[in-house]
């Protein structure tokens, strides 16, 4: 398979299958620019030895089917194309690719767990993961990194006509992981996605989620908490692309930053071509810079094709916290740490209370405190 002649959009215009196709980054392009390709480990340019040691490892209800596979089963690859190098590296390299299934109709009781865990080794490691949602099945998935790796994945969501499927992923490495991945949702008609991205840990982070529509009535949210402390760099680069009439998408992403050399990059891309009238979408990407030293880069994008959209719109804000919400709550006697501590808790909560997984939203409210409190 190879190069994908249509482009997405003037934003995204290269897809493939195969590594050739994509010229190995040297910072200037569009897509890179904001990313330190010296800190990849040689993800970007094939020079990443392979070696590295990453274990997944999945915990799924009854009637959940998970298995491992070789590259040439029909499902790998049937919803994504990679869109950049490391994404085609990574698609090139991996050993066998998980493959979870949910029955049409099912609707599960609890969540399906997947444990990607770094276990350091001299090299990289490369992963591929394939979620089927059947049509009117409802699912909950979380994906949980951990450890010391260099690591790239794609992961590819397959929600069914009707189906619901929500994901929580959290990034929780080790100081000194590199991650770089890749989520593409593929909904059908009426498909619900939910995702929801917690970035805490690693030395450098780099997701990539993706929504396409398949048939009209796709409804996406993509929601994301980030925590960013001294000389960390975290990146979110999300492309909704809407070519479908009457879906919905709705963007909103949240981040916090302290210390030296902290930085924290969000890139938003809608994109609603010609086909997809009645459109409904927005996104929003907050930042609250917490110290001197730290950097948030934002950059929402939004391309329209029509002029028959039912709502399209975009928000990006970045700054310090608030001296007047500060100067209220010390007024009433909250020592100064404190109401830090509170807004900051505020700010993030918000987001922090969709996560339906109530392990996972108390782990990600314990691991906000316990950042603030450094």
């Amino acid at each position: 398979m190879g190069l994908n002649e249509k482009p997405v959009s003037t934003l995204h215009e290269k897809a493939s299958y195969d590594l050739a196709d994509f010229e190995v980054p040297n910072g200037r392009e569009e897509a890179w620019r904001f990313t330190p390709l010296s800190r990849l480990k040689g993800l970007h340019n094939g020079k990443a030895a392979p070696g590295g040691q990453v274990a997944a490892h999945v915990r799924a209800p009854e009637g959940v089917q998970a298995e491992w596979v070789g590259r040439d089963d029909s499902r790998v690859g049937a919803a994504y194309v990679p869109a950049d190098r490391v994404s085609a590296q990574a698609y090139a390299s991996f050993d066998k690719a998980l493959v979870v299934s949910v029955p049409k109709e099912a609707e599960l009781s609890e969540a399906i767990w997947i444990d990607v865990k770094g276990n350091g080794g001299e090299g990289a490691a490369y992963g591929h993961v394939v979620v089927e949602v059947g049509p009117m099945a409802q699912a909950t998935l979380v994906i949980e990194h951990s450890g010391s790796a260099v690591y790239a994945d794609n992961v590819e969501f397959v929600v069914g006509e009707g189906a619901t499927l929500k994901v929580v992923s959290l990034q929780e490495w080790d100081d000194d992981a590199v991650h770089v991945s890749h989520h593409h949702a593929r909904l059908a008609k009426d498909a619900t996605f939910r995702g929801f991205a917690v970035t805490l840990g690693g030395d450098l982070v780099r997701l990539s989620p993706s929504v396409a529509y398949t048939a009209p009535g796709g409804d996406a949210d993509l929601s994301g908490v980030y925590f960013v402390d001294a000389g960390q760099h975290l990146e979110h680069r999300l492309l909704v692309d809407h070519s479908q009439p009457n879906c919905r998408s709705n963007v909103d992403y949240r981040g916090a930053l302290q210390g030296e050399a902290a930085h924290a990059v969000w890139i938003g891309d809608v994109v609603i071509r010609a086909e997809a009238e009645g459109t409904d979408t927005y996104e929003l990407n907050r930042n609250l810079i917490l110290t001197d030293g730290a950097r948030a880069d934002s950059v929402p994008n939004l391309e329209i094709l029509t002029g028959e959209v039912a709502g399209a719109g975009h928000a990006s804000a970045s700054g310090r916290l608030d001296d007047e919400h500060i100067f209220y709550l010390q007024a009433r006697g909250i020592p100064y740490e404190e109401a830090r501590r509170l807004v900051v808790r505020g700010f993030l909560g918000q987001l922090v209370e969709k996560i339906e997984v109530e392990e996972i939203r108390e782990r990600v409210l314990a691991a906000v405190e316990a950042e603030l409190s450094r």
